[in-house]
């Protein structure tokens, strides 16, 4: 088999450019990498990276590859590849595997082929590569130590994997990391999200009604952004709780169908299927802007509204219109996939530093700990969440206050 199967090597230059500007602003996993580097703790290990396939994750597949594993990349994702980086990737003598624009059984296949080598560790984003072990390819989980897991949507297939009493290797549940979700899931989603969808519809976003489906760590940031570019914020939700955080936070909150009629812009960031489905399309405002940002292209629902459509056409480089019977058309970004990296270039460079940092250390930990671990979800150890943002706090010089040991002592005692 060949080592790579990327769209064109010939990219590679433009594809290391995008790299070298990722890593001169990933001050954190420099640091991390350094470590890597001096203690080899991945040397003998095989491990596959399933993430999206853009200059901050080739940082980290880097990163890993000089800590000593023998690393195969492949997307999570078939539009979020960008086939520069992935070309630099190979010409620099990584196994690769993955194209923008896979059809769905290209990118199962190449999921296939990177896992093909029998990996020690494996790095999911979204559990695709979790859900072929779990399936045809269970042989390969028989050497697995572990894994370790980037999304909510991931971690949430993982957890029912667990309850089942299916799964078949442990796993660390990055994403759920505080340095994580607080920061990657708020504020990163909230930026690239609106980076994507400006630049795709070259649109203003003040006064216009923005409709955000889900109010979790992802959903905060997409309001919290829309919110500041001047936008009119309805929030739709399933959970009481965080219905009332958001009418606390000074938005709308309403259902999908009192929503559909009012807004200009939808974004979908639930994680869950037909959030935005038929009944919904009719209602809207011709000329109305559907986009995802959760990890599946499953909750707009873009399949029905085709059947709807009496006529579609491409508006835009990466905006699809679509004529409803009522004469409205609906618009829909990136065919309904994730609108940051489908129609960017994803979270911002400094965010993905976090993660990535936190992904290098938690597979340290899997290769370490991994084989006396059971077949759980495990949270990421907290002294791995701090590491990162101590190294973060000293790149910004910024020092912060510690408990005197009088304060350790009356905080941890029940005996005041």
């Amino acid at each position: 088999m060949a080592n790579y199967d990327v769209k064109d090597i010939n990219l590679a230059p433009y594809g290391q450019e995008k790299i070298d500007w990722a890593y001169r602003n990933m001050p954190v996993l420099r640091a991390i990498e350094a470590e890597l580097i001096e203690e080899q703790p991945f040397k003998g290990l095989k491990i596959a990276v399933s993430v999206h396939v853009e200059a901050k994750t080739a940082c980290l597949a880097r990163t890993l590859a000089r800590g000593g594993a023998e690393v195969a990349l492949t997307g999570c994702n078939p539009l979020s590849t960008q086939d520069d980086v992935a070309a630099a990737m190979a010409a620099s003598g990584m196994s690769v595997y993955t194209i923008h624009g896979d059809s769905e059984e290209e990118y199962i296949n190449h999921l296939k082929m990177a896992l093909s080598f029998g990996p020690d560790i494996v790095i999911d984003d979204g559990g695709d590569l979790a859900m072929l072990l779990h399936s045809e390819l269970k042989d390969l989980t028989k050497n697995l130590i572990g894994g370790c897991e980037e999304t909510t949507t991931g971690v949430h297939r993982l957890n029912i994997l667990e309850k089942e009493g299916k799964l078949l290797y442990p796993v660390v549940a990055v994403n759920d990391a505080r340095c994580k979700h607080l920061f990657d899931n708020r504020f990163g989603t909230g930026q690239s999200v609106w980076t994507g969808i400006m630049a795709t519809t070259n649109l203003v976003v003040a006064g216009k009604t923005v409709v955000v489906a889900g109010y979790g760590m992802c959903g905060r940031g997409v309001a919290l952004r829309a919110k500041g570019l001047g936008a009119k914020v309805i929030v739709t939700e399933i959970d009481p709780v965080k219905a009332c955080e958001a009418i606390m936070e000074g938005y709308e909150v309403m259902t999908m169908d009192e929503a559909a009629p009012l807004g200009d812009l939808f974004v979908t960031v639930t994680g869950c299927e037909d959030v935005i489905v038929g009944r919904h399309f009719e209602k809207m405002k011709d000329g109305a802007v559907c986009c995802n940002a959760g990890h599946f292209d499953c909750e707009v629902s873009v399949k029905e509204l085709k059947k709807m459509a009496v006529s579609s056409k491409e508006l835009r480089h990466n905006i699809i219109g679509y004529e409803l019977k009522n004469g409205n058309t609906v618009c829909i970004i990136a065919e309904g996939r994730l609108v940051n990296l489908a129609a960017g270039d994803g979270h911002p460079v400094e965010i993905m530093d976090m993660s990535f940092a936190l992904q290098a250390q938690s597979a340290r930990y899997i290769a370490k700990y991994g084989k006396e671990l059971d077949k759980k979800v495990y949270q990421t150890p907290e002294v791995i969440d701090n590491r990162v943002a101590e190294i973060l706090l000293d790149t910004k010089k910024i020092s912060i206050d510690k408990l005197t040991p009088e304060q350790e002592k009356y905080i941890n005692s029940w005996d005041f």
